[in-house]
């Protein structure tokens, strides 16, 4: 099984508010998408940053690991800033960086997006729901699984040496698995595989074992 984790601050899935009051991507037009790299909406900015394809295979616990193609994932994480959208300072108006995807027949999902920036008191990750089926997946309340994954050191390190990511550095060289207080105990069923590389871009891998 996946490990259950904070949601964090940042969910803008109806169960916490930002300056402006509740904020629920879940219900609005438009959430349902691969890439996320651009605000959907009334916005249009796009994230800059170094490409990363995410990759998550969902399979059911309670049938033997079997692909679960039925579920949903709704997935975040900040950008190349470490701003999470709705919330951070300068970026409160966007939604980028934030969609849900209904698994396929095989149980896969695919977003497309950035790598995200390591910010101070944490390890680089992206944070995730599962959701039982897409309909379900428009109220916080139907979730059956909420987690993060993260990155190998080498590949952060690597993409860290792009453009527009020395905070990341600077951050990174201060932070260790080991005193991250959400992979502090552990993540070897959290840590994705890599391919890629920092100029073509990565593609992140990971199995995500629920059960419903």
């Amino acid at each position: 099984m996946i490990p259950e984790e904070t949601g964090g601050p940042y969910p803008a899935d109806g169960t916490n508010s930002n300056s402006g009051g509740v904020v629920n991507v879940l219900s609005q037009s438009g959430v349902v998408r691969s890439d996320i790299r651009s605000s959907f909406g009334t916005r249009t900015t796009t994230a800059p940053g170094v490409p990363l394809t995410i990759r998550l295979h969902i399979v059911n616990a309670n049938s033997g690991c079997a692909a679960a193609g039925q579920f949903a994932v709704y997935l975040w994480h900040c950008d190349r800033d470490g701003n999470y959208s709705l919330y951070s300072n300068g970026v409160t108006n966007e939604n980028y960086l934030r969609g849900v995807q209904e698994a396929d027949a095989n149980g896969d999902v695919t977003f497309m997006t950035i790598f995200p920036a390591c910010y101070a008191g944490r390890m680089p990750h992206v944070h995730f729901e599962v959701y039982p089926t897409l309909a379900k997946a428009s109220s916080a309340a139907n979730r059956i699984r909420t987690s993060q994954f993260t990155f190998p050191l080498a590949t952060c390190n690597e993409a860290y040496a792009s453009s527009g990511y020395s905070a990341s550095v600077r951050n990174l060289a201060q932070m260790s698995f080991a005193s991250d207080n959400v992979f502090s105990d552990g993540y070897s069923l959290q840590l994705a595989t890599m391919t890629g590389n920092a100029t073509d871009g990565y593609v992140a891998t990971l199995t995500v074992a629920v059960a419903a």
